[in-house]
């Protein structure tokens, strides 16, 4: 019998890294995501095969159950698989029926965003994991990849969050977030995937005292959420790309790629890769392609 699930990408607004350390961090769920299609097969193996957006297989390799339940580790060229089986081992430890009860499975992901966009291939695979095995998606996550687990969040729900970790337990409250200027923002593609592992990583080993910070990212995303203006909104961006710059000890991305901008521009998730956010008066997609970056999204075609 063929199951279907799907979960949504993720785009965290505000609350980067610190998210890690009970600030609330403003997060959007994407209009992408990705599909995950069960059905059964024979010879207790798991015949898996990834899509990328356009179609095109960009992995695909024969599991046996015997390595699931090993956890068994393959050559660093297999790394992706090794990835896998290590969601699924620890699946099977939350669930062991999928492997004890069946013969055998044919699985297909689909993406419907480019794999190196970072809008959760991840967090995608391992939430449409959970639903099939009817699993806790955070106890996956903290499991095999780490994280705050906002992007588990984001695949769960079809409108904005707040998301906190509170005693590191998630916490999730659904808001209206529908400003009346998203004409003006646009998310733009820098051209290179950053690693959230090495990221948190990174600012793990930078972070001091960090209480403060957290209070300073709470206010500057409540003043985000409730903005009315663009200005408002513009200049809460700025503060927080300040305030992280700080505590990572590296230059916002305006001030290194984009010094001659007219607007505000705001990392997004992990600093240095994947996606931004641009606001502006004008639409900055000509000021973007000139230099190099064509992927420029615009608002209405990015958030669910």
């Amino acid at each position: 019998m063929k199951k279907e699930f799907y979960s949504n990408g993720k785009l965290l607004i505000t609350g980067e890294y610190v998210v890690l350390d009970g600030a609330k961090a403003l997060a959007l769920p994407t209009k992408f995501g990705q599909n995950l299609i069960i059905e059964s097969s024979e010879n207790e193996v798991i015949q898996w095969r990834s899509h990328d957006n356009d179609g095109s297989i960009w992995f695909e390799e024969n599991i046996p159950f015997s390595s699931i339940i090993e956890k068994k580790n393959y050559d660093e060229i297999h790394n992706i698989k090794n990835t896998l089986i290590e969601i699924l081992h620890e699946a099977y430890l939350m669930n062991s029926d999928f492997i004890t009860n069946s013969k055998g499975y044919k699985i297909t992901t689909e993406l419907t965003f480019p794999k190196f966009w970072g809008l959760g291939t991840s967090s995608t695979l391992i939430n449409n994991i959970a639903q099939w095995l009817e699993i806790d998606a955070y106890e996956l996550l903290k499991r095999s990849f780490g994280g705050s687990g906002y992007d588990l969040a984001c695949a769960q729900n079809d409108s904005a969050i707040i998301y906190q970790l509170i005693n590191e337990k998630p916490t999730v409250e659904k808001i209206s977030f529908e400003p009346d200027f998203t004409d003006k923002i646009h998310f733009v593609y820098l051209n290179r995937k950053q690693s959230s592992k090495s990221a948190i990583a990174s600012y793990l080993d930078k972070q001091g005292d960090i209480g403060k910070t957290v209070k300073i990212i709470d206010a500057i995303t409540k003043t985000i959420v409730d903005a009315t203006e663009p200005k408002e909104f513009a200049l809460a961006l700025h503060k927080h790309e300040i305030e992280m710059s700080n505590v990572l000890e590296l230059q916002t991305v305006q001030e290194a790629l984009f010094d001659d901008f007219h607007g505000v521009i705001k990392s997004l998730g992990a600093w240095g890769g994947d996606f931004v956010l641009a606001i502006s008066k004008e639409n900055p997609s000509e000021y973007f392609n000139n230099k190099g970056y064509k992927v420029v999204i615009p608002y209405k075609d990015m958030i669910l």
